[in-house]
């Protein structure tokens, strides 16, 4: 009866928590990082150039707070901490955000795990975004300085100007397959029209979109000379761009505000040589940049990390000391959270997930292998030897890759050398076996030889005696 009570008692409150967590998804956006998002934006008649775009931020879960660059009411940090998750910069009219939005502030913003969308325009990218791409290693052109392409153009809106650039999507191939490539997409062409971008030689850059070989970013007020003296040109020329911070903060800045328009989301373009239109797929693209920034894809967390002795049956879990000469098994359980669930992460057939068991430098380096799969994550798995070396050893996996959360894990254990009551016995090892028995035959010569030496008593001799004189 008592039974019976309880089990009706856990499925009631079975039921409250599954309609709590279904509130809490339909009332929070698809971020892990938060729904609060400020959108930069001066003009209201601007707002309604974007609606398509904010629409879809809006269905997706995200508290949109719009306010002018500046305002002085605004103000990223309340009390030290982040007033909002998320941040749209849209290029201003003026010649720049004001006091509320310094370099510094935005970077102290990203350091507080704050993501960042930066958008700029060839007319009116102020030089606080310049200074603060600078800080990012990107740089910016100079003012009035646009993007045009004489061969992959669109003939329809841009006949003579050629600056709205059709640039084709990530492939399949690349590493922005997952996140900026999406299969269900019906068309694979980018209406682009603004400004390009270069970047540094920063381990934490990454291009998005990339301007095409035969595209150049020139002075808009000195047409005579822009063949002679180019800004930069082709695949040099980077239109969307990607930054992830060590403690896992997005900024991307975009070359363009208009590809985000609801001019662009609705445009049908007809390239060159080409008597067909098409629809473009800047609705589709915005999401998935917008997705990436936001962290509502490509990020990677730690469930769980085991390491214990392969042969022991009731082996502890995650020692803190091994012996030389062990045999361990690691394991580590990833997750990737997508679309508002977390998923099983697989690991590209075209990379790695190694651990690394180091002292001062790596003594191992080993893939780990998928060993088992759960609803929601991977478990990936290696076994190896500790060497011959007594001292503090880690259990390292440094896992960090484009456009995904970085993964990097150390567990310190102390590894010792033999007891002394664990060293094997020489009878055990068959290479002493002859020197063993070369010692039994030494001793039982010498015992022999002592024995015979003893129990051997001398030959008594007959005295031959001196006459006395």
């Amino acid at each position: 009866m008592r039974f019976a009570t309880n089990r009706a008692m856990t499925s009631r409150l079975y039921t409250i928590a599954c309609a709590f967590g279904l509130f809490a998804s339909l009332a929070s956006a698809a971020s892990l990082t938060g729904p609060r998002l400020l959108v930069v934006l001066e003009g209201q008649d601007e707002k309604a150039n974007y609606s398509q775009f904010f629409g879809d931020l809006e269905e997706r879960g995200y508290q949109l707070k719009f306010e002018s660059p500046k305002s002085e009411s605004l103000s990223l940090f309340t009390h030290g901490e982040r007033e909002y998750d998320n941040v749209i910069l849209f290029p201003p009219k003026s010649k720049g955000y004001g006091p509320n939005l310094t370099p510094q502030l935005l970077l102290q913003f990203a350091n507080q795990a704050g993501n960042l969308l930066l958008l700029t325009s060839p007319s009116s990218t102020p030089e606080q975004t310049r200074e603060f791409a600078r800080e990012l290693e990107i740089s910016l052109p100079p003012r009035d300085f646009s993007l045009v392409d004489h061969f992959n153009y669109d003939t329809l809106s841009a006949p003579s100007k050629h600056d709205v650039v059709l640039v084709p999507r990530p492939k399949a191939s690349s590493s922005t397959q997952n996140y900026f490539s999406d299969s269900d997409s019906k068309s694979d062409v980018i209406a682009f029209r603004g400004v390009g971008h270069t970047l540094g030689n920063g381990p934490l850059l990454n291009p998005i979109l990339t301007a095409g070989r035969t595209s150049y970013a020139y002075d808009t007020k000195e047409d005579a000379t822009y063949a002679e003296d180019p800004w930069s040109v082709g695949s040099q020329l980077h239109l969307v761009s990607a930054l992830q911070a060590r403690n896992n903060a997005r900024i991307t800045v975009s070359g363009s505000a208009e590809i985000f328009s609801d001019e662009f989301f609705g445009m049908k373009v007809k390239a060159q040589g080409s008597n067909k239109k098409v629809e473009v797929a800047n609705r589709v693209f915005a999401k998935e940049v917008t997705g990436w920034t936001f962290k509502e894809t490509g990020v990677v967390k730690v469930v769980g990390i085991r390491h214990y002795l392969t042969s022991g049956v009731d082996a502890p879990i995650n020692p803190s000391m091994y012996r030389i000469k062990n045999h361990v098994t690691f394991e580590i359980e990833l997750s990737e959270y997508s679309n508002d669930q977390w998923n099983p992460y697989l690991v590209p057939s075209d990379d790695a997930l190694q651990l690394e068991f180091t002292m001062l430098d790596p003594y191992y380096r080993l893939p780990l292998l998928p060993s088992t799969f759960s609803l929601n994550s991977t478990t990936f798995t290696t076994s190896f030897k500790i060497p011959d070396q007594h001292g503090v050893f880690a259990f390292r996996v440094n896992y960090k890759r484009p456009f995904i959360t970085n993964v990097d894990e150390k567990y310190t254990v102390t590894v010792r050398h033999f007891a002394h009551d664990e060293y094997t016995r020489s009878w055990d090892i068959s290479g002493a076996w002859v020197w063993m028995a070369g010692i039994a035959v030494t001793v039982a010569g010498w015992v022999a030889f002592c024995a015979v030496w003893l129990w051997s008593a001398p030959v008594a001799g007959k005295s031959k005696g001196k006459k006395s004189q």
